[in-house]
């Protein structure tokens, strides 16, 4: 109670500062514009040809030491802090017990040359100060930092102001993104937006948010995915086509999962998930190098090497290995349910072999898949918009790609068998009629179009968030989205 009654008090004092400019006609928030020249790494990195040059720089006083006559202020911009030596007698008297006023954490405009110090400090040497906002809010204190991370996630703009590296990640994620464009661009990739607000939210096994059109009378869908629309436009003769956008899915929270979060998937017609397969490792080792310039990096303490091939084995061969049991063709339903049994895996009564293996898998597998692998032959089962393997239609043409025991990517050749697709749609809706919320729906329209005839396709879903965290070294997925999703205070 005490401290907080101490950070009233600090705020009441900033507030009162506050009044006193805007009585004496120095309000700073009617400065609606400041020219910026250069940024601190800017300075610094340039430092021989600005040596003597007057620059304007601005940005939030994060230190401040008065010396009588003379005084030192660091700013914090968006490329790193830079120091500024003031004195009265180069910016006025007035000006200089203006300064002298500032609180930390007030965005100022510094105009002056650029020099060293004594120390060898680059530093702006002022001509002229202005205050361009009061920061009436009292900073965390330095030493200690913001370090709550339930603060940090609900008040993100305090963490970046604070937390370097923060702002650091979100930086690189910016760059991530930007190069994966451009991979896709200079693949020839055309890009597109779908909707987002659906009556039929299917693609991928998850229970939607609902939401109610009022002009139109009619409950609609939050997209849970982006699939059936881009093999839409795959049927319309689009024959490359991608897009990065949010969906939503009504589930939990951890340091996997947001109920929002951006999913980046695209559609090559005449290929296959051989195909996709390529291009998502060459993907991500071309993204590795371009944002961080190296393709071997190091997450959570492990060494990730990008750049060598990576391994493909079946689930079928995984759980073999990991669990040492053995699903052949010949198991019935029944014997790997017994299986389950066995080795205490729980299943529901609809689940079949394919349903089996998928739990085998999670349980022994996921956790050994550190390095960069690809799983591959997903039992049917488990694979409704998959096309079936034709050696063998238990399984699917469909792969996985795990790194850091992540799901990273889930890629199929696509079935684009209307008559087949039905009846998987209809295998769904039974789960969903036994009580399975992510089940999916019938498609009416998405299978019309298959009437149409859709080309040999492969496509592929890659979680950006994810390969952002990979690529970040960070441990939860909210610490890459900017507003994760919160509990709200009152709940």
């Amino acid at each position: 109670m005490a401290e907080e009654r101490d950070i009233n008090e600090l705020i009441q004092v900033k507030i009162d500062k506050l009044d006193e400019l805007k009585k004496s006609g120095k309000d700073p928030f009617q400065i609606m514009k400041y020219d910026v020249t250069h940024h601190s790494r800017d300075i610094f990195d340039s430092y021989d040809e600005l040596e003597g040059t007057e620059v304007s720089v601005a940005g939030r006083i994060m230190a401040k030491r008065v010396m009588g006559k003379a005084s030192f202020c660091t700013i914090q911009d968006l490329k790193g802090n830079i120091q500024s030596y003031v004195r009265r007698d180069d910016i006025g008297q007035e000006s200089y017990a203006d300064f002298k006023k500032f609180d930390l954490g007030d965005i100022i405009g510094i105009k002056g040359t650029v020099f060293k110090t004594k120390t060898g400090e680059i530093s702006v040497k002022a001509s002229e100060i202005t205050l361009l906002s009061k920061c009436i809010q009292v900073l965390p204190e330095k030493f200690h930092g913001l370090k709550d991370t339930d603060i940090r996630y609900r008040q993100r703009y305090v963490d970046l102001i604070m937390n370097p590296e923060v702002k650091e990640t979100f930086i690189k994620r910016s760059q991530i993104i930007r190069e994966v464009r451009n991979y896709l661009d200079g693949l020839g990739f055309m890009e597109v937006e779908t909707p987002v607000l659906v009556d039929n939210a299917g693609g991928a096994a998850a229970k939607p948010f609902l939401t109610h059109h009022n002009a139109l009378h009619q409950d609609l869908k939050l997209r849970i995915s982006l699939e059936l629309y881009l093999k839409r436009l795959i049927v319309g003769g689009l024959e490359k086509v991608y897009e990065i956008g949010r969906v939503f899915r009504n589930e939990g929270l951890s340091t996997r999962h947001n109920p929002e979060f951006t999913l980046l998937e695209l559609y090559q017609a005449y290929t296959d998930y051989h195909g996709m397969m390529d291009l998502v490792e060459n993907l991500i080792r071309t993204v590795a190098g371009k944002v961080l310039g190296t393709e071997v990096i190091t997450y959570d303490g492990v060494e990730i090497d990008l750049s060598k091939p990576f391994e493909r084995i079946t689930m079928v061969d995984a759980v073999k290995k990991y669990a040492n049991v053995e699903f052949t063709d010949e198991m019935t339903d029944d014997e790997a349910k017994a299986l389950a049994d066995e080795h205490k895996i729980e299943y529901e009564k609809i689940h079949k072999k394919g349903d089996i293996l998928n739990l085998f898998f999670e349980k022994y597998v996921e956790e050994n898949l550190v390095q960069p692998t690809f799983v591959l032959d997903y039992p049917i089962e488990i694979s409704p918009l998959a096309s079936k393997k034709p050696s063998n239609p238990n399984y699917t043409e469909r792969f996985e790609l795990f790194i850091t025991r992540r799901e990273m990517a889930n890629a199929f050749s696509e079935l684009n068998d209307p008559i087949d697709q039905r009846e998987r749609f209809k295998h769904q809706e039974a789960l969903l009629a036994a009580g399975d919320e992510e089940a999916n729906t019938t498609d009416d329209d998405f299978i019309n179009a298959l009437d149409y005839g859709m080309p040999p396709t492969g496509g592929i879903g890659i979680g950006i968030d994810r390969l952002v965290m990979l690529l970040t070294d960070s441990s939860s997925i909210r610490d890459v989205l900017l507003f994760p999703t919160m509990k709200s205070f009152d709940k």
